[in-house]
């Protein structure tokens, strides 16, 4: 009998996501509750199969993969649906929240008698050639994730709820913060007419650091939208006033950039000027 695994929701990690569980074997489900064309397309071409709240509760996994501000609501929304059924799968919050979200998603889930798991995915979507994230788990019931979810990456933390998602807080901290600290000076030196020798310094100082951020600058724009509730949780995890400022403003960093995307794209265009091809080089 193939594992049933419920795949929530159908962005462009839970999509890639469900799409290695099925190349492994699983029945993929997920819900369609709410969502478009667009996330019906995408399920359809991963392989998962849209059915009814009710039935999620057969699956014997549930990945919760979506957006920050939609973790807590998403367990409500299935508690009564787990509360009521005999079958208890094992739920995963997969999702970009703080150390005291999980906790609170973990609370709501308790009543119902499924086993809850805090997890945290680092890297890109899986695709075809590439071992693809890595999800780390945390709390009692985490080394039954990988034995479930055949063809990912699973790593366990030796640690309780809370664990996982502060690996997965701290981590994108450094990179996405990275990221935002290398846009916001980009800008700002282009402003004050220096950008081409900040570019020339920092080829010549801090290739490697360059040819990263040539990467991960281009890359966030598509992006910067899902990284602003990241950001806000982030500054709610950071112990310190001044740390959970920091990241309160890049959480605006990023919204200025997706709104930016979606007018005249100024900014965009001058950040992918920056790393350009520059004549001569």
């Amino acid at each position: 009998m193939k594992t049933k695994i419920a795949v929530i929701a159908q962005g462009a990690m839970g999509a890639a996501v469900a799409a290695r569980l099925v190349e492994n074997g699983a029945d993929v489900v997920t819900s369609l509750a709410g969502r478009g064309p667009a996330s019906a397309q995408r399920a359809a071409e991963a392989g998962m199969r849209p059915v009814s709240d009710p039935e999620l509760s057969s699956a014997d996994l549930i990945l919760s993969i979506v957006p920050p501000s939609d973790a807590l609501g998403l367990a409500e929304r299935l508690s009564p649906v787990l509360k009521a059924s005999s079958n208890k799968p094992l739920y995963v919050d997969c999702n970009a929240v703080s150390p005291e979200t999980a906790k609170r998603v973990a609370g709501v889930i308790a009543p119902t008698g499924s086993p809850f798991a805090d997890g945290g995915i680092i890297g890109g979507p899986p695709r075809k050639g590439h071992a693809g994230p890595t999800l780390y788990v945390s709390g009692e019931p985490a080394n039954r994730v990988a034995g479930l979810a055949r063809g990912i990456v699973v790593r366990a933390i030796d640690g309780p709820v809370g664990a996982a998602s502060a690996l997965k807080m701290s981590y994108a901290a450094i990179t996405k913060g990275l990221t935002a600290l290398a846009t916001a000076s980009i800008l700002a030196a282009t402003q004050a007419g220096a950008a081409e020798a900040l570019h020339r310094e920092l080829s010549e100082s801090q290739p490697n650091l360059l040819a990263w951020l040539g990467r991960s600058v281009p890359d966030m724009f598509a992006k910067a939208y899902r990284f602003v509730g990241e950001m806000e949780e982030i500054s709610s995890f950071m112990g310190s006033e001044g740390a959970s400022d920091i990241y309160a403003g890049i959480a605006d960093l990023y919204r200025e950039v997706a709104a930016d995307k979606e007018s005249d794209s100024r900014d965009i265009d001058v950040l992918s000027g920056f790393f350009a091809p520059k004549k001569g080089a």
